[in-house]
């Protein structure tokens, strides 16, 4: 039941304007992934880290955990690297201070394949 819930939601998770933009940075999962390869890059964090050191190069990057191999810790991780790195850019670069509530890692860490985080995108 899930499945067919959250098939569809990936889909359009997929083909949203962000994910599209996220592409021009480079190819999804090497390229030729399925829909899932393509979310779980990105998921992972690894991908929008390398992302954000395109945006902005200047900042001090942190150890990125290159396999996450499905790890929640290691998941977590470098979703809480991806979220600092923002925040630094918005701060340091911007001169912005970010005011809306941020995601929280630690539920896309622990759980990536939730029908309710396709929901909230």
């Amino acid at each position: 039941m899930e499945n067919e819930i959250f098939t569809p939601l990936l889909e359009q998770f997929i083909s949203s304007p962000l994910v599209t933009w996220v592409k021009t940075f480079g190819p999804l999962a090497g390229g030729n992934g399925s829909n899932l390869e393509e979310y779980v890059a990105l998921v992972d964090g690894i991908f929008l880290n390398e992302v954000m050191l395109q945006i902005n190069p200047k900042s001090t990057s942190q150890r990125v955990n290159k396999k996450v191999n499905n790890d929640a810790s290691l998941r977590i991780q470098n979703l809480s690297i991806l979220v600092r790195q923002i925040k630094s850019y918005y701060q340091e670069t911007l001169q912005q201070l970010i005011m809306m509530s941020l995601p929280n890692v630690l539920i896309i860490g622990r759980n990536p394949f939730s029908v309710m985080l396709c929901q909230d995108s």
